[in-house]
């Protein structure tokens, strides 16, 4: 360890004491803190993590959580220097547990009054181990997770107790997987050291579990999933002192941003024999001490701190002093299989040492009680049941009466019954919407400062403007070779302006003459939002409510199906049906929607369920993206609309949604969806936290695509409205695009993709009849549909109403003198049958026309 100076530590000393905001170099100073010096220290963070108590209403009581530990598998793919855990299949009796194994020790453990079970398992072991595939393949299993999610399960179904799982690394769907039968997760950063990962001989090399970004992903897509995640910090594996404050920093950072770290753990490095660190000298406790009072000024007041018992030796008030809250699992049946020389103390002897410290110890679960208390999003509602049979609904800690008894996991009942605002489709063009924002506002999206950290400062604006000379060069290059154009290129038309900008929009129609002829289309559809009941926390959406909100709604089936006959007999060829994530919503939910819009309209084509809701219900129902898809198929669905996506980048989608897909699932369900025979739509929202360098990029993804499935029907433009969206009324996002960029855009889209989609569609709900109208003479041959109920948009903001009839749309259309023509969903000619009905309505149902108020 590098020494520091005495007048270093004092100044950083000083600034802990004044409650000011360390960095890292201080952090890295203070973490040096030895004799008088850490005493001070430990003493500043007793302060802070006093408050933090004091604020959850828990003063003076540290918890701990009474567990069994359920050692899955310890077969593992990584190779770890200093780990005893993970072995190789001809030490092991078998590969993994068997169920009737997991059940014995769960059972055991209940009996005993434990209330979790810790599953901990090596990282995808099949990956190394054909034992380990075997094992999976014979008993049924697609991979080891689809194992750990069913004796989840199980353990809930037969013994009460509630599973915290640790199976190591995990994908964002992974997440999404393991959260209904789970109310909590972890996996420790361990450091964010690549030294320690990339060089030979270092104690992760090897490993491809260990590397630093894999894992800090790992923090993010949980907190993005809104699950209660247990990390931390292992010290003494030959990381620097520099390194220590960075992994500190970095969980920080994703503490702050998605409110998702319910405990951070500082774990002392033990050396253990038949390692290859056997030889190592075990951390310092002194070291220890400071680690956990430098992550508690860090971290502050509110994040619950723990050092694991067993590995403290006698040390426990010294502990305590560093800032610690929590004592984490003890188990008074299963050793510590991750360190097994070392035993559980004795909770009682743990009790009488936190007592002579001048703290009371108390029982908590294996979700922490702020989490337990919030219940939905961090909590799954197949889940709820379990919890509240051990919770103390006051505290959220553990109850000293709790009875530990199996409980059904199922599908939640309900979600169908008709609730809330219902007439919301129409009420927003009159009474509007209740509220400008729902009531979590403030928490619900995460830490709105944390993403302006986060934030690409070019987005508002898109400072670095091309000359006029590189605009001509990309004008021409668009003429003479439209898909060969370059980013920068393209980059360069979208600051077009003036008669630069009149040349680009002549340039798109030409294109759009080639590939769609001179008729302007459009569909006569009616949009369904089932519900507008989501947890996602997507933070351009003003759509999406909490189920207790003034202006929440869900729609029966019968609902969905009188809406959709209702549409039928205005004309309607099309039913676009989409909704929010809503927590009671079974993964089949999908399905039975389709089957009662086909019960009741067999004609109808039913284009339904965004690439996140599909997502949402492939993971419900446990089954994979082609067999849900296939299952939703065979209900009535016919096509997706390509909507969720947004920018296509994820650094940009992490600003502008919390928890819904990343791109690389988006692209997932997509070509899946083509490659089955279900036609999508694409999409791109714009003019947010994006720049244009992103549009670009998205745009030429989706060309990408369809060069490779050829499933896309059309590219719709979608302008951010930002009227009501959370992310603008946070200041974090701009006001949408300007009128100039959306001609620009629009041209371009059609230049980009010329050749490979043909149709290039506006959104008159976004853009306004004016817009429309000169996007309509740069590139743009379909308006789309006439709604009939458009709510996303009008609830963000949006003025141009919800429907539009087929006179205006051909108001619209008329000053171009091109022909207006009504289409199928898939660009088709309606039936005569089909246009004498949507003439005869002017294509909207007369149940959602209302006059409008005088401005």
């Amino acid at each position: 360890m590098s020494l520091v100076s005495d007048s270093a530590l004092r100044r950083a000393l000083a600034r802990a004491r004044d409650g000011k905001t360390l960095d890292v170099t201080e952090a890295t100073v203070l973490l040096h803190a030895r004799g008088a010096h850490l005493d001070t220290l430990l003493d500043h963070a007793s302060r802070v993590r006093d408050a933090g108590l004091a604020a959850a209403g828990r003063e003076g009581v540290i918890t701990y959580s009474r567990k069994v530990f359920i050692p899955l598998t310890r077969l593992c793919r990584d190779r770890c220097g200093y780990c005893t855990f993970a072995t190789a299949p001809h030490k092991l009796e078998a590969p993994f547990l068997s169920p009737d194994e997991v059940l014995e020790i769960a059972r055991q453990g209940a009996a005993m009054g434990c209330k979790e079970a810790l599953f901990t398992l090596g990282d995808r072991p099949e990956d190394r181990w054909h034992q380990a595939r075997e094992w999976l393949d014979a008993h049924g299993y697609d991979d080891t997770l689809s194992y750990v999610r069913a004796m989840a399960i199980r353990v809930l179904e037969e013994t009460g107790l509630l599973p915290h799982l640790n199976p190591g690394v995990l994908g964002w769907r992974d997440l999404q997987r393991l959260k209904p039968v789970a109310p909590s997760m972890g996996m420790m950063l361990e450091t964010t050291s690549r030294r320690l990962f990339e060089e030979k001989g270092q104690p992760h090399y090897g490993s491809p579990d260990k590397d630093p970004e894999v894992r800090l992903r790992v923090l993010e897509d949980a907190g993005r999933s809104n699950v209660p995640f247990t990390t931390g910090i292992l010290i003494g594996i030959g990381e620097t002192v520099e390194d220590r404050a960075e992994s500190i920093f970095a969980i920080r950072r994703v503490a702050r941003e998605y409110n998702g770290v319910q405990e951070v753990i500082v774990q002392n490095f033990r050396a253990k024999p038949d390692t290859a660190m056997r030889g190592l000298p075990d951390a310092d406790l002194q070291e220890l001490a400071a680690t956990i009072a430098v992550a508690r000024l860090v971290l502050g007041p509110r994040t619950r701190l723990q050092a694991p018992p067993n590995l403290v030796d006698s040390e426990y008030e010294l502990m305590i002093r560093a800032g610690i809250d929590d004592w984490g699992g003890v188990s008074p049946l299963t050793p510590d299989h991750v360190n097994p020389e070392r035993p559980w103390p004795q909770i009682d002897d743990l009790a009488a040492r936190t007592d002579a410290a001048g703290f009371r110890l108390r029982e908590r679960l294996t979700i922490y009680p702020e989490y337990v208390l919030a219940g939905e999003p961090w909590l799954d509602p197949r889940l709820f049941g379990h919890v509240r049979a051990l919770a103390d609904p006051a505290t959220g800690l553990a109850r000293e009466d709790a009875v530990l008894e199996g409980r059904p996991w199922q599908e939640p009942d309900g979600g169908f019954t008709s609730s809330g605002r219902v007439d919301l489709h129409v009420e927003v063009d009159t009474s509007g919407r209740t509220a400008d924002r729902r009531d979590d506002f403030d928490h619900v999206y995460g830490d709105w400062d944390a993403l302006r950290d986060r934030l690409d400062p070019a987005a508002h604006g898109n400072a670095t403007a091309s000359t006029p000379a590189e605009v001509r060069q990309a004008l021409r290059r668009a003429e003479s070779d439209p898909a060969g154009l370059t980013d920068a290129e393209a980059v360069a038309l979208l600051s077009a302006e003036g008669e630069a900008l009149e040349e680009l929009a002549g340039i798109a129609d030409e294109y759009r003459r080639q590939a769609a002829g001179d008729d302007v289309t459009y569909v006569v559809n009616r949009n369904i939002n089932f519900t507008n009941v989501c947890y996602t926390g997507c933070r351009f959406c003003a759509f999406a409510q909490r189920r207790t909100d003034a202006d929440a709604y869900t729609l029966s089936l019968d609902q969905v199906a009188d809406r959709a006959e209702e549409a039928w007999r205005a004309g309607a060829t099309e039913v676009c049906m989409q909704g929010g994530i809503h927590p009671d919503l079974p993964g089949t939910a999908y399905f039975d929607i389709a089957r009662a819009v086909k019960a009741r309209t067999p004609d109808m084509h039913v284009h339904a369920f965004s690439p996140m809701e599909v997502i949402n219900g492939a993971t419900r129902t446990d089954l994979s993206i082609e067999e849900w898809l296939l299952a939703a198929k065979e209900a009535g669905l016919d096509s997706l609309p390509g909507t969720a996506a947004e920018i296509l980048d994820d650094d940009v989608r992490w600003v502008l949604t919390k928890g819904k897909l990343p791109t690389k699932e988006w692209i997932d369900v997509i070509t899946t969806a083509h490659r089955l025979g279900l036609p999508t739509t694409s999409t791109m929202m714009y003019g947010h936290v994006d720049t244009h360098l992103h549009w670009v990029r998205h745009i030429k993804l989706i060309r990408r695509l369809q060069e490779e499935t050829g499933g896309f029907s059309e590219f719709v433009l979608l302008p951010f409205v930002h009227t009501s969206a959370p992310i603008y009324l946070a200041g974090v996002a701009r006001p949408g695009p300007t009128a100039r960029e959306n001609r620009a855009v629009h041209a371009l889209a059609r230049i980009l993709l010329h050749g490979a989609i043909a149709n290039i569609q506006c959104s008159w709900v976004k853009l306004g009849d004016d817009l429309c109208r000169q996007v309509l003479q740069g590139g743009v041959n379909d308006l789309g549909g006439t709604l009939m109920e458009e709510t996303i948009s009008r609830m963000a903001g949006s003025e141009n109403g919800s429907y539009k009839t087929i006179s205006e749309l051909r108001e619209m259309v008329e000053l171009s003198g091109r022909p207006v023509t009504q289409r199928t969903t898939g660009y088709g000619r309606p039936s005569a049958e089909r246009l004498a009905a949507s003439e005869a309505s002017d294509g909207v149902c007369q149940s959602v026309r209302r006059v409008l108020p005088m401005a």
